[in-house]
């Protein structure tokens, strides 16, 4: 007798979950994701999840190996920088665009901020994690940009795996005194600076990646400069 799965699990439902464990640093890039394990896990069948990985593909976040399944995607340093431009183009034309938030806004944002600074003063690293990236989906959301919210939480998963896969040195602590400044810089009105402070959070997350290997020269060009000859390095 086979069991029903729950009512609330479609493809995109878990997709969303897969996302989520994305922003909270459970799924580290280049780790493999079964199609079995995740029917298990889920209680659905094999092409329900292959739904929700094909999914997860055209959204960037996994990829297929021939004969070895799926994988999360690992960001090169150059899509990493990418994801980081757009979120500033975004997140810079919110607050741009914003008018004086309402009072339940600022409220919301405070109370996020206050659960990101008990996340951080926790154990709970996946919490404070999701919480650290969900500030800047909550911020679009309260401001009325639903859509911009979905691109918005796309792309800070972009960034959420760049910083896992090139170790970030920027400390929750620091990110979470950033967003508090941001909403104090709101709830005053002064929209310039909440969105000059922005600009420059992200800008702080990403410098404190390790990719100064960016502007390297590819594998192929690096092999050929590596196996050159000594004496054609001294000029012959």
């Amino acid at each position: 007798m086979s069991v029903a799965r729950p009512p609330d699990i479609s493809p995109t439902r878990i997709a969303e979950r897969v996302v989520e464990s994305i922003l909270a640093q459970k799924l580290a890039p280049g780790e493999r994701l079964g199609e079995q394990a995740l029917a298990d896990h889920f209680g659905v069948s094999r092409t329900m999840v292959r739904e929700a990985l094909m999914q997860l593909q055209a959204r960037g976040f996994v990829e297929v190996q021939s004969k070895r399944g799926w994988y999360v995607v690992k960001p090169s340093a150059a899509q990493a920088r990418d994801a980081f431009a757009a979120r500033r183009i975004v997140e810079a034309g919110i607050l741009e665009d914003a008018g004086r938030p309402l009072q339940a806004v600022i409220g919301a944002l405070r109370r996020h901020v206050a659960d990101e600074q008990s996340a951080v003063d926790g154990a709970d690293a996946a919490t404070r994690a999701f919480l650290l990236a969900d500030f800047h989906v909550c911020l679009a959301e309260r401001m009325g940009h639903r859509l911009l919210a979905d691109v918005l939480r796309d792309l800070t998963a972009r960034t959420t795996l760049a910083a896992t896969l090139y170790q970030s040195r920027h400390a929750a602590d620091r990110s979470c005194a950033e967003h508090a400044a941001i909403v104090t810089a709101l709830e005053a009105g002064d929209h310039g600076l909440a969105r000059t402070l922005m600009i420059a959070h992200i800008g702080n997350v990403e410098q404190a990646l390790d990719i100064a290997d960016a502007a390297a020269p590819d594998r192929r060009e690096r092999l050929r400069t590596t196996l050159a000859p000594l004496a054609a390095r001294r000029g012959g």
